[in-house]
């Protein structure tokens, strides 16, 4: 599966679009990471709990929209993009997006 922020694939040709290709997930901090992560905002710093959270999740959203597009029949996704937001009060979404296309590998 070729993943690329761009809308081409070097070295391929898209020889169809096959619809968007999506993943999300939902994640929720807990009171441990909170109580730690407020006293390292308090001192200044990475909030690396956080960091690592949202790195899990972005991970995760990438592998769901993986997964669709297999789905799809896909071997490519072209123009991925990640969005976040806030779902509740504690916890963020994270979604990985993008069109899934079948390629043909250039030959030379």
């Amino acid at each position: 599966m070729r993943i690329v922020t761009t809308d081409t694939v070097p070295e391929s040709e898209i020889v169809e679009s096959l619809g968007v290709a999506r993943g999300n997930t939902v994640e929720a901090r807990n009171v441990g990471r909170d109580i730690t992560q407020t006293l390292r905002n308090l001192t200044g710093g990475e909030l690396k709990a956080y960091s690592e959270l949202m790195s899990k999740a972005r991970d995760e959203a990438l592998d769901r929209m993986v997964t669709d597009a297999e789905s799809l029949g896909a071997d490519g996704v072209v123009n991925v993009r990640f969005e976040t937001s806030t779902v509740i009060d504690g916890g963020a979404e994270v979604i990985a997006y993008g069109t899934a296309v079948r390629l043909r590998e250039e030959t030379r």
